[in-house]
């Protein structure tokens, strides 16, 4: 396995990648992430421990979806089975996989107490922007993102080691950086294009109430496709010596 330096217009390739693909399974592809969202909320509320456990299962549950697409990529029904391909490859990976669980936990919690920390938890006058804590958060997040990104797949498929994925996944969406740049910017255009439609839409035919409603499915509609073309930025940052993955197990 080595990196691979593509060129900037990947990013919007990886946009296309994923939103074709979504379509070749939208059912199947949909439910997977509403499940994962689900799973992931519903661990959130358990007291004490909730935010915990979702956090170490974030990694797990990330590969799930890479994977899921990697299968519909494929032309395969991706089954709800494949949201734990990270308990499904073994003791030595399931392992590697919770280790990641917890470095990604501990990095959200360290940067969300530091965000608390530097802004004194201010909060917005009127509700109606994000304050400076959510923006400082979202800000020293962007490290543990970059980290992240590929660090499962990397594990899961590739067997590198938990630490050593977390720098190959930094390095490579550095190297990429123009890649990754196009590939944010192209989603962010998406997101409020089809927002601003569906916005416009739902306020000709009901008032603001309408709108409210049909954009929010439409915006879980299109974080399903983003997370879909995760997998397509993994699969052309990184050049295998083996077979390139594509099922659920390595």
């Amino acid at each position: 396995m080595k990196l691979n330096i593509v060129p900037a217009r990947t990013g919007l390739t990886w946009v296309k990648l994923g939103i074709a693909t979504f379509f070749r399974q939208p059912l199947a592809l949909a439910g997977l992430f509403f499940l994962y969202m689900a799973a992931i909320i519903l661990v959130a509320r358990i007291p004490f421990v909730g935010l915990f456990i979702g956090g170490m299962l974030v990694p797990a549950a990330t590969l799930g979806l890479m994977a899921a697409a990697a299968e519909a990529s494929k032309g395969k029904f991706p089954m709800p089975t494949v949201l734990v391909s990270a308990f499904r490859a073994g003791r030595e990976r399931a392992r590697a996989m919770l280790v990641l669980g917890v470095i990604y936990t501990g990095g959200s919690l360290l940067a969300t107490g530091l965000a608390t920390l530097l802004s004194g938890g201010s909060t917005p006058s009127e509700g109606t922007e994000p304050d400076l804590t959510t923006l400082l958060a979202l800000a020293l997040h962007a490290p543990l993102f970059l980290m992240f990104w590929h660090a499962p797949a990397l594990v899961h498929w590739h067997g590198v080691s938990p630490v050593k994925s977390l720098f190959f996944s930094l390095v490579a969406c550095l190297r990429n950086f123009g890649a990754m740049l196009v590939y944010g910017m192209a989603w962010m255009a998406v997101f409020l294009g089809a927002g601003t439609v569906f916005g416009l839409v739902g306020g000709l035919i009901g008032g603001a109430g309408m709108a409210r409603t049909v954009m929010m499915p439409a915006a879980l509609l299109l974080a399903a496709m983003f997370s879909t073309s995760i997998y397509f930025s993994f699969r052309d940052s990184f050049v295998a010596e083996d077979p390139p993955p594509t099922g659920e197990t390595a």
